[in-house]
């Protein structure tokens, strides 16, 4: 628990007031209590805080107000906000305009508790990042690795290390996730940014041309070999050599790659004449190379060589937490590349994008963003501009307009997705701890375990 963390409530009615007072209090936390905006307003120009709790209906100044401020002047800093006249069109409006939750009175302590939690613990994350980023960054400003996800933060972290390092790399993960940008990364973070980074796909060249892509050839080493031509390694000396999908070269190219890793020197393709090798080397593929070598596919010794320090991107799926910062992302860099004013999601369709299980990873959510983008005509992005198969993860919120037709419906496919959807959602406030979202749902830990399972659900 962050017991240093400054909270500001800002509530004009005395028994709510005393309550949340309490309850921050006994979690340890630093609490400032305003009455009114316009107090809250002084009370910001002069102090920082970690959060901001306030209801949406005060004299005056109003919590939306406070929260569209806030947002301009600290947009890091989150903001809860609390009524006793909830509706649906304040519910969109609070979280359109970037508010954490909107709860309602009387309202549940324990959801209130986990959101303060999950709020200070997101800008713990969010300081981390950017500390590692300032870090990391150096020369080359790699914007579409983002992530306050734990397992991404391992992921900046050894980044970190390996760059002042010069060791080969050997970078795993699915289509998608942005190995080559990792790559660059470490190179541009490196003592070899002022050398080339070239890369090379080896599943986008025929074999029979790889070698020759990788190594060059002389004039007359084969018919069409009408002129010199140097190969990725002779042009990465001195630099960086990124050898993408490696786990699709020939066997054949295998051997000669490990001989070249040994010797630190190579041939071109005919040609008898040794050219030295300074390079360093990073490897990325999504086969999982030890299968491969199993199956006879991949050398043993050449994994070994390559795998000298790994770094695993994971799939999107497994840092769900990081998708809505992704989404606005790619939000504000295609409407600014689009020349369009600011658009925004709406929380349903935000929702469907994390609830998504996005197989292509980051690179199909990047797509996404540039297509919803470019179809519509709204400043605000609902279920009904995306694409089907996302807009089905929608929340199930409209129950009511469902109807049973001529030809009938499937009842017990209907209610797992309405359970599965709850599920979600509170292990998502319970910040995947089960015991937590189980409380939530009035259901034992165990029974939530088995509908899990059940159901299918993926978990933290």
């Amino acid at each position: 628990m962050k017991t240093n963390a400054q909270i500001l409530l800002i509530d004009d009615e005395p028994k709510s007031s005393r309550i949340l007072l309490s309850l921050l209090s006994q979690d340890g936390y630093r609490v400032k209590n305003t009455q009114t905006g316009e107090e809250a307003f002084e009370l910001l120009k002069k102090t920082k805080f970690d959060l901001i709790i306030s209801d949406l209906l005060l004299p005056g100044v109003s919590g939306l107000d406070i929260l569209k401020q806030v947002k301009v002047d600290s947009p890091e800093t989150s903001v809860i906000l609390i009524t006793g006249n909830a509706s649906a069109e304040t519910a969109v409006e609070a979280m359109k305009e970037g508010a954490l939750d909107y709860i309602s009175k009387p309202f549940n302590l324990e959801r209130l508790r986990i959101q303060v939690a999950k709020a200070l613990e997101k800008n713990r994350l969010l300081s981390e990042n950017q500390y590692l980023r300032r870090q990391l960054h150096g020369r080359y400003r790699f914007d579409n690795i983002i992530g306050i996800s734990q397992v991404m933060q391992q992921v900046f972290i050894r980044m970190e290390k390996v760059a002042a390092t010069d060791s080969t790399i050997l970078i795993l993960g699915p289509s998608g996730t942005g190995k080559e940008l990792v790559a660059k990364a470490i190179h541009y973070n490196s003592a070899r940014c002022e050398h080339p980074f070239v890369a090379i796909n080896c599943g986008a060249i025929p074999s029979e041309l790889l070698e020759s892509e990788l190594f060059g050839h002389i004039k007359g080493s084969f018919t069409s070999a009408v002129s010199d031509k140097p190969g990725k390694f002779e042009t990465a000396n001195g630099g960086t050599l990124f050898l993408d999908e490696i786990g699709n070269m020939p066997l054949q190219l295998q051997m000669k790659l490990l001989r070249v890793l040994q010797e630190h020197e190579f041939e071109p393709v005919g040609s008898s004449k040794k050219i030295r090798l300074d390079i360093r080397l990073i490897s990325a593929t999504n086969t999982d190379l030890q299968e491969q070598v199993k199956a006879g596919l991949f050398r043993e010794d050449l994994y070994y060589r390559l795998n000298v320090i790994p770094i695993h991107l994971p799939p999107l799926r497994e840092r769900r937490g990081d998708i809505a910062l992704l989404t606005r992302h790619f939000l504000e860099k295609t409407c600014r590349e689009m020349k369009r004013k600011p658009i925004s999601f709406s929380a349903e369709a935000l929702q469907a994008m994390e609830n998504y299980p996005w197989p292509g990873n980051v690179r199909e959510l990047e797509n996404v963003i540039e297509r919803t983008v470019a179809l519509t005509d709204s400043s605000l992005i609902t279920c009904e501009d995306l694409p089907s198969d996302i807009a089905a993860e929608c929340p199930l919120d409209k129950i009511s307009t469902l109807e049973v037709s001529s030809m009938g419906i499937d009842l017990n496919h209907i209610m797992a997705d309405i359970e599965r959807q709850l599920i979600r959602e509170a292990l998502d406030l319970g910040q995947g701890v089960k015991a937590r979202a189980a409380a939530l749902l009035n259901i034992n830990r165990t029974t939530l375990v088995e509908k899990i399972k059940r159901l299918n659900i993926e978990t933290p």
